[in-house]
């Protein structure tokens, strides 16, 4: 949590913070600022300090809704800075950022964050890196970073966000259940439009993206709807082309996210439409057993691949291959249980079965567990997802219900 921010600096022994890009889309940013319209900025916290936001004038509105202390760009005239960098801007940025950082007494290690062009901060760096030699700017891996450890667990407002999108997530999964099994179907099992084209993954999407528009939800990251081989691929988004068909499964994998990069919500749910093969009964069947039991086992504080390496177990005994004893397995369990989710779509904790033992189902964390199983060369794959928070007291809370159908009676068809 954000109140975690001083002590993680001191575990990295870091002794200043420098965050910089827009206030949306960029989640070091966002965590700090709470989002808005703020474009370019530049913020500086300094180890057992609060915050500074220095912004572009004209966005000064935008900036105070912050709350934090905020400092307009006029107050370092851009004329005098550019005609004393000789009319370089990359050096006219590194002058600002040496005046904002003598201002505040900054010094040492300072740990690097944001969203921004690489190959315009890299040359105000290297500028700032001679002009200030008492400064170690510091990158970090982003997995293991100061920011993900801070967003690793969820306060009760960030928590009300997410199971907010949630319920976005599912009133659109459920729009697209309506959907789809309100078309006629052709002869040959083909879905239909109103006006009798066949019905395409594309035309399908078009629906989701005009539906997640209407709530304030954007595909920030786009998501997956995808039919037959390409369900068998696990981050095949699907090809807007190929059209929709009785019996084939369709993993529909959605993880929307607020307007401005807020928060995201990620929910899967398979489904074949009409009836499904027995082949493809068997893999459901498989993947909801190991759903299920997951569900069961969430245990506090326990290392989150604890239920990878036991889901790999499970999916083993089925005789399926996975990550425990086949190396990149390309068919059968093939990624791992799941990760958190916050700002990020992907954040701590991890679940891979080499992640580092304090990735921890601890009270606050948000996570998603995502159990499946993939033959694309049968035509087939089978995900099931839910996103769920360890509480305060231990307990684990879905945060968006939905059913667990996997095949969707059409309403005008019966098989013969």
């Amino acid at each position: 949590m954000k109140s975690d921010l001083d002590s993680l600096m001191q575990s990295k022994n870091l002794d200043a913070i420098l965050v910089l890009g827009n206030a949306e889309n960029n989640p070091p940013m966002y965590y700090l600022t709470g989002g808005g319209h703020i474009s370019a900025a530049t913020l500086v916290k300094k180890r057992g300090g609060e915050p500074a936001l220095f912004h572009q004038d004209m966005e000064r509105g935008e900036a105070a809704k912050t709350g934090l202390k905020t400092r307009s760009y006029s107050e370092y005239p851009w004329q005098e800075l550019l005609k004393e960098a000789g009319g370089d801007p990359a050096l006219m940025s590194a002058l600002r950022l040496e005046r904002i950082f003598k201002e505040h007494n900054i010094s040492g290690r300072v740990g690097l964050y944001g969203h921004t062009d690489i190959s315009a901060t890299f040359a105000m760096l290297a500028h700032f890196k001679g002009r200030m030699p008492e400064v170690e700017m510091v990158g970090e891996a982003r997995d293991g970073s100061l920011f993900m450890y801070a967003m690793e667990t969820k306060d009760e407002a960030e928590v009300a966000r997410i199971r907010r999108m949630g319920k976005i997530t599912t009133e659109v999964v459920g729009l697209t259940a309506d959907f789809l099994t309100s078309r006629q179907v052709r002869a040959d099992e083909v879905l239909l439009n109103e006006d009798e084209t066949p019905l395409t993954v594309g035309d399908v999407k078009e629906r989701i993206n005009l539906w997640l528009a209407e709530r304030g939800a954007v595909p920030s990251e786009g998501y997956i709807f995808s039919i037959g081989r390409d369900a068998g691929l696990p981050h095949s988004q699907g090809n807007p082309a190929d059209r929709l068909r009785l019996g084939q499964t369709i993993v529909f994998d959605i993880y929307p996210q607020e307007i401005g990069g807020g928060y995201f919500y990620d929910f899967t749910r398979t489904w074949s439409l009409g009836y499904a093969t027995p082949e493809a009964q068997k893999l459901y069947d498989q993947v909801r057993h190991v759903f299920d039991k997951v569900m069961e086992n969430f245990t506090l504080n326990a290392p989150f691949k604890d239920l990878n390496t036991l889901t790999c177990r499970e999916f083993e005994k089925m005789g399926h291959q996975s990550p425990l004893n086949t190396p990149a397995p390309v068919e059968g369990y093939v990624h791992s249980l799941g990760h958190g989710l916050g700002l990020n779509v992907h954040e701590r904790p991890w679940s891979g079965l080499t992640a580092a033992p304090d990735n921890l189902l601890k009270p606050g964390v948000v996570v998603t567990a995502e159990p499946g199983l993939y033959y694309p060369e049968k035509g087939m794959g089978v995900r099931i997802e839910d996103s769920v928070w360890i509480k305060p007291d231990g307990t684990v809370e879905i945060l968006a219900e939905y059913p667990y159908d996997f095949i969707l009676e059409m309403k005008s068809w019966r098989k013969e």
